[in-house]
């Protein structure tokens, strides 16, 4: 069995649903048409929400990917109601989260977070909420 030769190894993201062949994906060196409708198909359902997909290129033009769950500050956006996260999150609150968000967040992220339970990925949240100056009710 001969195993392909990875050419590339790229992080990119893209909207579920709407990947469309472009620089990104030239960079690539992959069948830009080819991707984007596996990538579409495959994101059908998360249309809208921002996709993080991992693409290995092989040096036979071929490709694998693997799909990434939403970033976890687009989500915490989503639920706080707000478009862009604070400048300074000490001082300027941009927004709330309820522990209940905070945990439906972590729950949908725990594949991709580097925890063993649900509170665990909750504090990761959390934290990442804190830095972008938005409060989580409920928690410390």
């Amino acid at each position: 069995m001969s195993r392909k030769k990875v050419a590339k190894v790229c992080k990119l993201q893209f909207k579920g649903g709407q990947a469309k062949p472009g620089p990104a994906l030239a960079s690539a060196g992959i069948n830009m048409p080819q991707f984007c409708t596996a990538f579409n198909d495959a994101t059908r359902d998360r249309m809208g929400k921002v996709v993080p997909v991992i693409i290995t290129a092989y040096e036979d033009k071929s490709f694998d990917y693997v799909l990434k769950t939403t970033p976890a500050a687009h989500m915490i956006k989503e639920a706080a109601g707000i478009s862009k996260a604070s400048g300074s999150p000490k001082a300027v609150k941009a927004g709330k989260i309820t522990l209940e968000q905070c945990r439906q967040i972590a729950e949908y992220k725990l594949p991709d977070l580097n925890a063993n339970d649900v509170e665990a990925a909750m504090r990761i949240i959390a934290g990442t909420a804190r830095n972008m100056g938005v409060v989580v009710e409920g928690m410390e």
